[in-house]
């Protein structure tokens, strides 16, 4: 048994997909959560910048002694590898959606979105290939995705993030498919209009709580879940304002955060 917290780090808000979902399935642990707001997107970075922007939140949440680190971040998760070099457990998002999807998909026709580093790594089309050979994919970069997160965009009322996700996605119906990996943390928030567009005929995976059911499993064979009997902590990091954090992510997780969220100056660690 541990009682250190688990470790969260995305470049914004998408990655509180993964900590809402650790704490429906994980209501007695500790979260340390970091979005690294002042440098979001990461998608459309190099990919030598990603890996010293991911190198620096791990840095942050290791500070604050985790047990496991989690990489909610698509574009990181893509680019960064299985994190053997870390001294912690370690998870990203791809894996534990690529299997979702192969498992959900009945005709092998699958979408896949993400930022434009997470496509052009075509880390979900190595994995899924990996477990199911035949599978058709169609792969989309949807730039416009994190920026309606990031500024409230979200109401599935609103005509504006409902015609920017018909532009991206809408020729996905047409090839038929009948599964789409929301493949950016940030999307799941999208989901409303996404699965508005898309219909009852595509089923939607969401890569936070693939993700999260994946670390608990990992926590729970290594023994490192928390013994504790109290609901868990939660804290929030950013690294720039926190007043426009705490608006959205209270709103996104049901409750008020505003007096949990600290700045952190990420670029010297």
């Amino acid at each position: 048994m541990d009682r250190s917290p688990i470790g969260v780090f995305d470049s914004g808000l998408g990655g509180l997909t993964v900590v809402r979902e650790l704490e429906k399935l994980l209501p007695n642990e500790d979260i340390v959560y970091f979005g690294d707001t002042a440098r979001v997107p990461y998608g459309s970075r190099s990919r030598e910048t990603i890996l010293r922007y991911a190198q620096q939140d791990m840095n942050f949440l290791l500070s604050k002694n985790v047990k496991m680190i989690i990489a909610a971040c698509g574009t990181v998760s893509s680019v960064y590898g299985n994190g053997e070099s870390l001294s912690v457990p370690y998870t990203g998002v791809v894996k534990p959606a690529a299997a979702a999807a192969v498992k959900a998909t009945k005709n092998a026709k699958i979408g896949i979105t993400g930022t434009q580093a997470t496509i052009a790594s075509r880390s979900y089309a190595k994995e899924i290939g990996r477990e199911l050979c035949d599978a058709k994919l169609f792969e989309k970069a949807c730039s416009l995705f994190v920026p309606l997160v990031e500024n409230g965009f979200v109401d599935p009322q609103d005509p504006l993030p409902e015609m920017v996700v018909r532009r991206y996605l809408e020729y996905m119906l047409e090839e038929g498919i009948d599964t789409l990996i929301l493949g950016c943390t940030h999307f799941p928030i999208l989901a409303p209009i996404i699965s508005k567009v898309m219909g009852d005929g595509v089923t939607l995976i969401d890569p936070g709580a693939e993700t999260a059911r994946f670390a608990a499993d990992m926590l729970k064979e290594r023994g490192l879940l928390s013994d504790s009997q109290n609901k868990g902590s939660h804290s929030f990091f950013v690294s720039d304002r926190t007043e426009g954090f705490s608006a959205v992510a209270g709103t996104f997780l049901g409750e008020d955060i505003s007096g949990s969220v600290n700045r952190v100056d990420i670029s010297s660690l």
